[in-house]
């Protein structure tokens, strides 16, 4: 529906609740002037003689120490609202000599629309799109205005020294989808510049914008008493100002996505709904191949500098499993969005790097931070953080005080850390000659021979993402996102020095593993062991963030190349990672992947097996090329019950030799 003059009822409905928003900012004026119009009253009362008197003398000298005292403030909170660098969007910009193609575009579409082209075209690691305002000064000079802005047809001439906004584009779409379903995804999204050009609308958004930009000034941590009660106070006005804003934002809102979406009908919309599945379906490879793919490699400091071409071919993988995503394939053969990018592996590597800090933290440049191709993803992701696992899992072994399995029957020159220690130890034992060697009976909970963990302060919780169970080497695949809901949070348990039984050292509470509801569905053994390498990955990751605090390093090649980067400018990266991909993992998640990369390291060592990659659940144990299947089964079975007999059955019939050395990093 349409209104007078061709105009859309949304455009008119925002503009409205843009007023609105604009009368709760004149009234917010109003009663700060409000002291200051009463004491000019009273003073001109009193110079006039209509006010004579003691009390009104008084009265006078109260209401105008109380106007200066409410101009100040303010006048102080309007520099700060006016001064408070909004939030933007981390992003990598694109400049028009990088991608003229899309430019084009995105200009001949809004030609189409009859609204302002966006001033400038960036892309970040999220599968959406809108449009952003950096006119700001805090986000940088604006873009020179284009020649042809101010002639757009239909009246949408920007006011002098105005910049439209930015458009955001989300990078899997330039890859996965085609040219034609891009535009047709991004009409609605231009069609909004329109009206954003309106004053009204841009003048409430720019106060929003300050509102909230002076909220997160007022909520940083201060030391200072004084500058703690000034921020107080602060925080209180602003807050009230955006209660009373709410409702006429949301709805302004509303009405400038109803416009843009009315106006857009004219372009591509049979299209459009064709990609609206597109976009679903990146979004589900987007997932999977940041939770199960790239999580992997940042873990171990190499981040993966193509995922935008991973998450095509994670989609292709997904087309061939599921039978509903068989059309999707026959699109690959027309011309991708990516082509209308002059360099599109320089841009994909900027922004697998921006992807990599937002989402796990990692520095821009360091010693211990660097690319992975995906061509190198086997042997230097996969294999390295399975001997990696498998070595810290040795580690605690040891400082359980756990005796490697036959020990004394192993012969000269075959020591060295094996797959049977590990069975042994997490095994249940029984009364009796079938004990498992190395470990004293399980009299009651909290026995083990050389550790009493204890929950202490002074081991953080260990702060890596989740992997959910079924991303084990050898599970099915699955082709829906993950459940983050699956997961808890990891136990802040620190195992202390040996103690006689379950004595807890001075000045300690005993405690036991198994209290833990983390690792409710353990044995206690299990338990321990999950507490033990909880602790160890914490220390890691801490001492790993003390020795790369402020060291340098040389830059990547995209950046000494002059190619495009992250907007640094733009966003803090002190508060890195800004957006965690999941909760931390859990004990007994723990536990049972660094069962699971021993298991895989034994394969490897003694059956030939070789490490993979999987475009959907991440790292895979080849046999011979194919994955290897029912391991993650076995792997919980003696996690969660003891029982060693499931996984040394799939060991036999695979032939690893669980008894045999295994290379460790």
């Amino acid at each position: 529906m349409t209104g007078t003059g061709g105009e859309e009822m949304g455009a008119q409905a925002a503009r409205s609740r843009a007023l609105a928003v604009l009368r709760v900012r004149s009234r917010a004026l109003a009663v700060a002037l409000l002291p200051a119009a009463v004491a000019v009253v009273l003073l001109v009362g009193g110079a006039t003689g209509r006010l004579p008197g003691t009390g009104w003398d008084a009265a006078r000298w109260a209401v105008s120490v109380l106007a200066v005292l409410v101009l100040l403030a303010a006048a102080a909170v309007a520099l700060v609202v006016a001064r408070a660098r909004p939030a933007a969007t981390p992003t990598v910009t694109i400049a028009e000599e990088s991608a003229p193609d899309l430019y084009r575009m995105v200009r001949d579409l809004a030609d189409r629309l009859d609204v302002p082209a966006p001033s400038a075209i960036a892309l970040t690691p999220d599968c959406d799109s809108w449009l952003e305002d950096r006119t700001h000064p805090a986000h940088g000079p604006p873009p020179a205005p284009r020649r042809a802005d101010p002639a757009v047809p239909g009246g949408h001439a920007r006011p002098r020294g105005a910049a439209a906004p930015v458009l955001v584009i989300g990078s899997p779409f330039l890859w996965w989808m085609r040219v034609g379903e891009l535009r047709a995804v991004l009409a609605p999204v231009v069609a909004g510049t329109g009206p954003s050009a309106h004053p009204d609308i841009a003048a409430a958004r720019r106060f929003i914008r300050g509102l909230d930009a002076a909220v997160a000034v007022a909520s940083a941590d201060r030391r200072n008493p004084l500058s703690r009660a000034a921020c107080a106070g602060l925080a209180r006005v602003c807050r009230l100002l955006l209660r009373g804003c709410r409702v006429h934002a949301a709805q302004m809102e509303r009405g400038v996505a109803s416009a843009a979406a009315e106006r857009a009908q004219a372009v591509d919309y049979g299209l459009r709904i064709a990609a609206q599945e597109q976009v679903g379906l990146a979004y589900a490879g987007w997932d999977r191949l940041l939770t199960r793919v790239a999580l992997p490699a940042w873990r171990m400091g190499r981040w993966p500098s193509r995922l935008d071409v991973g998450v095509v071919a994670a989609l292709t993988e997904l087309s061939r499993r599921d039978r509903l995503a068989e059309g999707f394939a026959s699109r690959l053969g027309e011309r991708p969005a990516c082509d209308l990018l002059e360099e599109p592996g320089a841009i994909d590597e900027a922004v697998s790097l921006l992807t990599a800090r937002l989402f796990h933290g990692g520095p821009e440049t360091g010693p211990d931070w660097s690319p992975v191709d995906w061509d190198e993803y086997p042997e230097e992701v996969v294999d390295r953080t399975w001997r990696t696992d498998a070595a810290r899992l040795h580690r605690v072994l040891d400082t359980l005080g756990v005796r490697r399995a036959a020990e004394e029957n192993t012969a000269p020159g075959t020591e060295g850390p094996t797959l049977a220690r590990v069975l042994d130890h997490l095994t249940v034992p029984t009364d009796g000659p079938g004990a498992a060697p190395g470990m004293a009976s399980a009299d009651g909970p909290g026995t083990l021979p050389g550790a009493t963990p204890a929950v202490g302060p002074g081991a953080p919780p260990h702060t890596a993402p989740t992997d959910d169970p079924g991303t084990l080497p050898g599970t099915a695949s699955t082709d829906g996102p993950i459940d983050p809901s699956r997961t808890a949070p990891a136990p802040q348990a620190t195992p202390h020095p040996p103690t006689d039984g379950d004595t807890a050292a001075p000045g300690e509470t005993p405690t036991h593993p198994e209290d833990d509801d983390d690792l409710g569905g353990t044995t206690t053994r299990g338990a321990a062991l999950a507490a033990g390498l909880s602790a160890q990955l914490a220390r890691e990751e801490a001492a790993a963030q003390r020795a790369g605090a402020g060291t340098a390093a040389p830059a990547t090649p995209a950046a000494t190349a002059g190619a495009a980067g992250p907007d640094a400018a733009l966003w803090d990266d002190g508060a890195l990672p800004l957006l965690p991909l999941q909760p931390p993992r859990s004990g007994r998640e723990i536990l049972t992947a660094h069962i699971t990369a021993m298991v895989c390291c034994a394969a490897m060592d003694t059956a030939g097996a070789t490490p993979g990659l999987d475009w959907l659940d991440g790292p895979s144990l080849l046999f011979d090329g194919a994955r290897a299947a029912d391991l993650a089964p076995s792997v919980l079975s003696l996690v969660e019950t003891g029982d060693p007999g499931p996984l040394r059955h799939w060991m036999t019939e695979l032939g690893i030799r669980p008894e045999k050395p295994v290379r460790l990093v």
